[in-house]
C-alpha cells in the first residue's frame, strides 16, 4: 500500500469511532489511545492477503485499539472472514463512519492511524504490510 503521513498542524479531526460491531456489540470510543481503523469487505482480496498481518500487529500492540469498518459487504460472508483469519478486534457494520472521514477512506483497503488526540495522523491506502502499518504506528505513538 501507499503511506501517507500527516504532519501534527495538519491532521483533521476523526469522527467518533463507534457503534454497533459484527459480534452484535456496541463499541465505545476508547480516549486518549492510538486507534488503527481498517476498511474491508470479505471479496476484497487485498484485505484477505492483510488480515493476518492486521491481527497479528493488533495482538502486539496491545496499547492500540485497532477496529475494522466493514463497507459494500454482507454480514454472513463477514463473519466468516472473521473466523477464518481469526480476528479478535471489533468490527463497525455501519459504513456511514467513513464519509466522516472526508475522503481519506475512499477505497478498500484503506487503513486509517488516529493520534492520541482523535485527528488522522496517518493513511495506508491498499494492502498494509508489517513493517509498513509498525513504523506508522510507532511514529505516532512517539509523538
Amino acid at each position: 500500500g501507499v503511506t501517507t503521513f500527516i504532519s501534527p498542524g495538519s491532521r483533521p479531526q476523526a469522527p467518533q469511532i463507534q457503534g454497533r460491531t459484527l459480534a452484535g456489540n456496541n463499541l465505545a470510543e476508547v480516549p486518549g489511545k492510538i486507534q488503527v481503523v481498517n476498511v474491508w469487505a470479505s471479496w476484497c482480496s487485498p484485505c484477505r492477503a492483510e488480515a493476518p498481518t492486521l491481527q497479528e500487529l493488533s495482538k502486539r500492540m496491545r496499547d492500540v485499539q485497532f477496529v475494522g469498518v466493514l463497507t459494500r459487504d454482507n454480514l454472513v460472508s463477514a463473519r466468516s472472514f472473521v473466523s477464518r483469519f481469526g480476528i479478535s478486534y471489533p468490527t463497525l457494520t455501519d459504513d456511514s463512519i467513513l464519509a466522516r472521514f472526508r475522503g481519506a477512506a475512499n477505497a478498500i483497503p484503506t487503513t486509517l492511524v488516529i493520534d492520541k488526540k482523535g485527528r488522522v495522523a496517518g493513511r495506508i491506502s491498499g494492502e498494509v504490510t508489517f513493517a509498513g502499518l509498525s513504523e506508522l504506528i510507532t511514529k505516532v505513538a512517539g509523538e
